[in-house]
């Protein structure tokens, strides 16, 4: 019997009379996949496991692992389900996020650096609390992370992508940024997201901000970015960037007050054990003919989709 569902783990509980085959994004299986509805694509293992999308004759399904699945939309063929990976990354994303803002008010790179050489030079540093943070994206992520950064006591104000009750829609980012201490974009990437920080909205920040960005790194123009941090004007704190990987040497990487992890954010510890949950419950879904949580309007973005990784 073909299999009805391909998996990137072997320790998922099948439900009754489910036939599966298993692909961790390496190797193929050698089992026939002519009859695969349901594919969940291997988590963060590149650029081959979409190709397999429309290799698949009788699929019905496709479940991603990731907030974001703007590359996946126009993979999937019409009639196809595509459900993406709505909260399973949103504390692994906050939890860097912080580190992220942490590290940069409070200069840990120059103490780790005072570390290595065993050196006691002391010196007073920013703060998180009291700092006033322009949060835009205010999805599941969003969420995630104003609650750590208001249990931090920083004052948040939210920024998605049309205004709400609370919350201040994008169009209102020129007027938002003179008085923000520290910006985090937690947005995908979209036509209206690309390059929405560049050289004019940069300019518009003050003196000593903190630029964060665990989204994706077209929101921020690369070399404009470059030339505010290079004066000492703005300050950086990136998960992702523009382009990834960030070449070796490229200038950003050396520049004092930026900080730069590789695209790591929403890859923690806790993100496995909450995925292989959500597949065994999609796995029930669909042999029970329900409709799959999650699920992506293949005609445009929500704002619940709006994820880093």
């Amino acid at each position: 019997m073909s299999a009805r569902v391909l998996l990137p783990w072997t320790d998922i509980e099948l439900p009754g009379g489910l036939a599966a085959a298993y692909y961790d994004g390496v190797t193929l299986p050698g089992d026939d996949l002519s009859g695969v509805e349901l594919y969940v694509l291997p988590y963060d293992a590149g650029s081959e496991p979409p190709k397999l999308i429309g290799e698949l004759p009788s699929l019905r399904a496709v479940q991603a692992l990731s907030a974001g699945v703007e590359a996946l939309v126009p993979l999937v063929p019409e009639g196809v389900v595509l459900a993406n990976g709505r909260g399973l990354h949103d504390l692994s994303v906050a939890e860097h996020a912080l580190a992220l803002i942490h590290a940069a008010q409070r200069d840990l790179p120059r103490w780790f650096a005072q570390q290595a050489t065993g050196s006691w030079e002391r010196e007073h540093t920013r703060s998180l609390a009291d700092s006033r943070v322009l949060l835009v994206g205010y999805g599941s992520i969003g969420h995630a992370i104003e609650r750590q950064l208001l249990a931090a006591e920083a004052v948040v104000t939210r920024v998605a992508s049309h205004a709400r009750e609370d919350v201040h829609g994008i169009a209102e980012l020129p007027e938002l940024l003179p008085s923000a201490d520290i910006v985090v974009l937690i947005l995908p990437e979209t036509e209206a997201t690309k390059g929405l920080l560049g050289a004019r909205e940069l300019a518009l920040l003050p003196e000593g901000a903190l630029v964060v960005n665990v989204g994706r790194g077209s929101a921020i123009d690369t070399a404009a970015l470059l030339a505010e941090t290079t004066t000492g004007r703005l300050r950086a704190a990136l998960d992702v960037v523009d382009p990834e990987p960030l070449p070796a040497d490229h200038p950003l990487w050396r520049v004092p007050g930026v900080v730069i992890t590789p695209h790591v954010a929403g890859g923690s510890a806790s993100f496995y054990p909450r995925a292989k949950k959500l597949v065994a419950e999609q796995l029930r879904r669909f042999v029970a003919g329900e409709p799959l949580l999650n699920r992506v309007e293949q005609g445009g973005r929500t704002e619940l989709q709006i994820g880093s990784t």
